[in-house]
């Protein structure tokens, strides 16, 4: 850490282009992590100098999203700070200011290039099998040439100007030691025509004025590493340490995005994926403590995680896994716990149950669901009977008079037994004797199973029938009846 910097501070600073990205999620927590074990703090800040693919909603998402997350920030956009704003459009002055600077200290310049000599110079490039890269041609203008042109108003950007022959070497707390050679780098754009600053300036003199001790994002960046220790130097700053994580990668191995699977954390939160769980399968992606151990609080992952134990090569992301992870959480919410959050996914007349029963509706679904959607959706033939057909009573190749004979006896039996005796143990207890005496007792069960539910797949029969009641139960199983007619 800078020995100026007396407290170790980490940001997550993401573009409001598109939602919480998952693997930004990711980024949020190690960051987060890294700075709360070393009572340090973690600052949100929003790079939105992009505003063409600004998405609207998207800032509110990026706070909510961390929030619900349990990455509770110190400083942000939307609580303040004594280095706001923090909000990149919100500080273009700041960074015309810089860009200045960097004219006059000869470490940067006006280039007046079009778009379309840019592209030819980039086509000819190519065509000599060369990196394309600018040529600098606007470098060799005259003092008198730049005046004229800036008083002409003539549309321009400035570039940083990149010394040559050098090579530029830094520590990576995730890499070990990264070596770049100037030569092989272009004379970045910091400043666009329309008086915006490109990621490279922003995120500079943001993390400087900031006071951000340690920089942690993912590999994508590591080439502009170089840049941005470049622009450190010309400034005269105290640079932060940087720690660039692996990407999270498909099962092929290829980079996650959108077009193979969910990456919104939104997405995620819709489907009913708890925070613990989430938080404690992403710290995974790119980290190992070294143990046989797997579930981890966050109190846990503040004591054990280390920027250094971060792994280099790509974290692929297995849903499989997170569904593991999801489902022990769900097994660990109290009976209370879990019906408050699956309230979301309950039908309109849910009135017509007690919660007493919508307890037992969700405990029944909860061992066989990956997350809370799965349960909603398991649940909804208790309040709504679906569409089924007449041969999906039928148990194996039983003939419909023998199914149909099987029901009627069930309901002679259901309509005998008193309301308070409707409970699992007891329906079983009268019910699975005169389900014997037919032969195969599947024909009755299996038909009194998809009566009740309407589903190839659900619960047991008599768990259905405790939680429908005698009421709800006979009328389902003489609709069952009336379908065989």
């Amino acid at each position: 850490m800078p020995d100026n910097l007396k407290t170790i501070r980490t940001r997550f600073a993401p573009s409001p282009t598109g939602f919480l990205h998952i693997g930004g999620l990711r980024t949020a927590l190690y960051a987060y992590l890294f700075a709360k074990q070393n009572n340090g703090q973690f600052i949100l800040r929003l790079e939105d100098t992009d505003a063409k693919r600004e998405i609207e909603g998207a800032a509110e998402a990026i706070y909510y999203g961390l929030k619900w997350a349990g990455l509770q920030y110190d400083e942000g956009p939307d609580i303040g700070g004594p280095y706001g704003p923090y909000i990149q459009s919100q500080r273009l002055d700041l960074y015309r200011q810089y860009a200045q600077e960097l004219i006059e200290k000869d470490c940067a310049y006006y280039c007046f290039c079009s778009e379309e000599t840019l592209e030819k110079m980039r086509q000819e490039q190519i065509a000599k099998k060369l990196a394309p890269k600018y040529d600098r041609r606007c470098l060799s203008l005259s003092k008198d040439e730049i005046q004229k042109r800036l008083a002409e108003k003539a549309p321009r950007v400035i570039r940083m100007k990149i010394p040559e022959n050098r090579i530029i070497k830094f520590n990576d707390i995730v890499r070990g030691e990264v070596a770049y050679h100037t030569n092989e780098l272009d004379d970045q754009v910091i400043l666009k025509s329309d008086g915006y600053p490109t990621y490279h300036l922003a995120v500079v003199v943001d993390d400087h004025l900031m006071n951000i001790s340690h920089v942690t994002r993912t590999e994508e960046w590591l080439p502009s590493t170089p840049k941005h220790i470049l622009l450190y130097e010309y400034f005269n700053w105290e640079m932060p340490q940087w720690a660039h994580l692996p990407l999270l990668l498909n099962h092929d191995k290829t980079k996650m995005s959108k077009r193979k699977g969910d990456v919104a954390l939104a997405d995620y939160i819709k489907k009913g994926y708890l925070a613990k769980a989430l938080i404690n399968y992403l710290a995974f992606l790119g980290w190992n403590p070294g143990t046989e151990k797997e579930i981890y609080s966050m109190e846990e992952l503040l004591a054990d995680f280390s920027l250094a134990k971060v792994h280099k090569a790509g974290a692929v992301f297995n849903i499989s896994k997170l569904n593991w992870f999801n489902q022990y959480y769900i097994k660990q919410l109290t009976d209370e716990e879990l019906l408050e959050k699956c309230r979301q996914y309950f039908p309109e007349n849910v009135k017509d149950f007690s919660e007493q029963q919508m307890i037992k509706m969700l405990n029944l679904e909860k061992e066989r669901a990956k997350n809370l959607s799965e349960i909603g959706e398991g649940i909804k033939f208790f309040f709504q009977l679906p569409e089924y057909d007449k041969e999906l009573l039928i148990w194996k190749k039983t003939p419909k008079k023998e199914t149909k004979n099987a029901l009627q006896k069930l309901l002679e039996i259901l309509e005998n037994i008193p309301s308070r005796k409707y409970k699992k143990e007891k329906l079983q207890e009268i019910i699975m004797p005169e389900a014997e005496k037919i032969g195969e007792r599947g024909i009755m069960l299996w038909a009194m199973r998809v009566a009740l539910s309407g589903q190839k797949n659900s619960p047991g029969p008599f768990e259905i029938a405790e939680i429908l009641g005698k009421e709800k139960t006979i009328e389902r199983v003489k609709e069952g009846i009336e379908k065989l007619v």
